[in-house]
């Protein structure tokens, strides 16, 4: 899947759209590097068992944004 737009110019944000499949995305040359600061520290395999688990779990009341910050904390990869 492509996605062309702003959304994936945040770090956060692109994390949140490969953890959901997107495998191109597009963003403005400045978000490039913190994006691709991400990308060279993120486990790939374990943010889509973590969607898988978080996304199939039943309601959760914390946002998907903490739980995407803390999978980040954990892991080392910066945001």
């Amino acid at each position: 899947m492509t996605l062309c737009g702003e959304l994936a110019g945040k770090p956060i944000s692109a994390m949140a759209l490969l953890g959901i499949g997107f495998r191109s995305i597009s963003m403005s040359p400045a978000a490039i590097g913190p994006v691709k600061a991400m990308l060279t520290e993120l486990p790939l395999k374990e943010l889509e068992e973590f969607f898988a688990d978080n996304l199939d779990a039943p309601t959760s009341r914390t946002p998907i944004r903490a739980l995407l910050q803390a999978f980040a904390d954990d892991r080392g990869i910066p945001l």
